[in-house]
């Protein structure tokens, strides 16, 4: 019996809303679901690089009582039917339900919401993704450093979404602020070398 082991794949991390698709806030209506521009053509070109597509999202309101989990199931299956149609394909979908117990973007409240590592983790273990060669994209200081808190590579913020605030921006001085999901795709392909290409196995030459 063969003891190979499929090698780990690169991901590409991302929000959800003010990333992939459009913020509204407390998002829980799917006919207010739009794509980002050139969000899909972005993720497109990350999918047929190799990368692994997760989205991973705190979604409080449902903590909070606000919208139900079926309510964000369908905002899921309306953007995952919009990507769907511009050919791309998500590897996974991971939230975090808790509220947080302040207004500290910066603070690890609980391990599954971001800045916390634990949903990214979680996707690592379950999709077989190594996370020393992913990266994170969010428009928020949370989103960067749930990416740095996990061992990513790096992280981007894009200024598609929530604005930073003055703090929050002195936070984000170490990680790259890009426009839009596009520049922070062109950015990460462009720093690929064959040796990091997500679609060339662990352990081969290239």
């Amino acid at each position: 019996m063969s003891t190979s082991q499929t090698p780990p794949r690169s991901a590409v991390f991302l929000d959800r809303d003010g990333t992939v698709i459009e913020q509204v806030h407390y998002l829980s209506d799917p006919t207010k679901v739009r794509l980002l521009p050139d969000a899909a053509s972005a993720l497109r070109r990350l999918q047929a690089s190799g990368f692994a597509l997760v989205v991973i999202t705190n979604q409080s309101a449902i903590g909070r009582g606000w919208i139900t989990v079926e309510q964000y199931g369908l905002v899921n299956d309306e953007m995952n039917r919009r990507l769907a149609a511009e050919g791309v394909e998500l590897d996974g979908i991971y939230y975090c339900p808790e509220a947080p117990t302040g207004d500290d973007r910066t603070e690890v409240t609980h391990p599954d919401r971001k800045p916390g590592p634990g949903l990214l983790i979680r996707a690592g273990r379950e999709l077989g993704l190594d996370l020393s060669t992913s990266w994170m994209i969010g428009d928020m200081i949370s989103d960067a450093l749930a990416g740095l808190n996990a061992g990513c590579r790096g992280s981007f913020l894009v200024e598609t979404g929530k604005k930073l605030t003055d703090e929050e921006a002195q936070a984000a001085s170490g990680f790259v602020v890009v426009p839009n999901l596009s520049v922070a795709a062109d950015t990460i392909l462009g720093s690929l070398t064959p040796i990091d290409d997500p679609s060339t196995p662990r352990g081969s030459s290239s």
